[in-house]
């Protein structure tokens, strides 16, 4: 794909784009040569890119987005260089409001455009957040590596009546607390604990069973997460704090594992969990390798006959 080819990929992404986020291009999927490093997105307005790597082409790239964004409906061009370390993003048309938000399906989930690191809010997780938000009525839910508690938002929108959210990281569930005010969600029945999950679950079991749980770990976090030997913990300790026809919402994004790889812990430590099926994948995030794509996978405890 040359840049005129991603400058009319983009143009006919954009089309009927709304005020809800939208992928414009996801280089990340490995689908078009020589664009791994470059993702678009497509919020109200604004026109976001993240770059991964450098590449020769950057400068003609940027110069393409800048004529795309000031003969299009958007107002805002923002670029950050993942590949600099600490380096902030760049505004390069327009400007950013203090106070800017993603919507999702009604949902308004808190944005920080200007950092290198992540903005908040992780988009190819929505049909995760659309089978909570499903499944969630009247059940308490355990949202595990809450992170900035987009799924505690689709829970208490598909009606939960109580949610405990679990981070190690306070200033991640302070966002939270600002994403459920910003929807106007009543704080009753929310809970943000700034737990380090693998060393709190006899907190955990005080507070269940749970109707329903989420475990959407990072695949690497250095001195607190590693789901090559850490998922497993998680796994084993199911049965404990589970109700007895609980729903479980299992996640991996590693691009080096399978969804055998939790299937099967499943079935060695938590046999009454059984596996449903695994969500598809929004189509704007298609990948090479759908196998070692984002992994959503639905596990149901079956009741035991007494």
């Amino acid at each position: 794909m040359n840049i005129e080819e991603l400058q009319t990929h983009i143009q006919k992404s954009s089309a009927n784009t709304e005020q809800e986020f939208k992928r414009l291009f996801h280089g990340r999927g490995g689908l078009y040569e020589g664009w791994r490093h470059l993702t678009i997105d497509s919020i109200d307005s604004i026109i976001s890119v993240a770059l991964y790597f450098q590449e020769e082409s950057e400068s003609e790239l940027l110069a393409m987005l800048k004529k795309f964004v000031t003969e299009s409906q958007y107002t805002t061009l923002v670029v950050q260089r993942r590949y600099i370390k600490g380096a902030p993003s760049e505004v390069l048309i327009g400007a950013l409001d203090e106070d800017i938000f993603v919507v999702e399906n009604g949902m308004k989930i808190k944005l920080n455009l200007l950092s290198n690191k992540n903005s908040g809010y992780f988009p190819d997780m929505k049909k995760g957040r659309e089978f909570v938000k499903e499944n969630a009525k009247d059940k308490r839910v355990l949202n595990l590596f809450s992170y900035t508690c987009a799924f505690s938002l689709a829970a208490k929108f598909g009606g939960a009546y109580e949610v405990i959210n679990v981070d190690m990281s306070k200033g991640a569930l302070s966002t939270g607390k600002a994403n459920h005010a910003l929807n106007s969600i009543d704080p009753r029945g929310i809970s943000y604990l700034p737990y380090n999950i693998l060393k709190s679950f006899s907190s955990l079991k005080r507070k269940g069973p749970y109707d329903m749980i989420i475990i959407d770990p990072p695949t690497f976090q250095r001195g607190s997460f590693e789901a090559t030997k850490d998922y497993e913990k998680i796994i084993k300790k199911l049965p404990q704090i589970a109700s007895e026809d609980c729903l479980l919402l299992s996640c991996l994004n590693s691009p080096d594992l399978e969804s055998a790889f939790i299937i099967d812990m499943m079935q060695e430590w938590a046999p009454s969990f059984q596996f449903v099926k695994r969500l598809e994948n929004l189509e704007e995030f298609a990948s090479a390798d759908e196998k070692r794509s984002l992994k959503n996978l639905v596990f149901q405890r079956e009741k035991i006959s007494i």
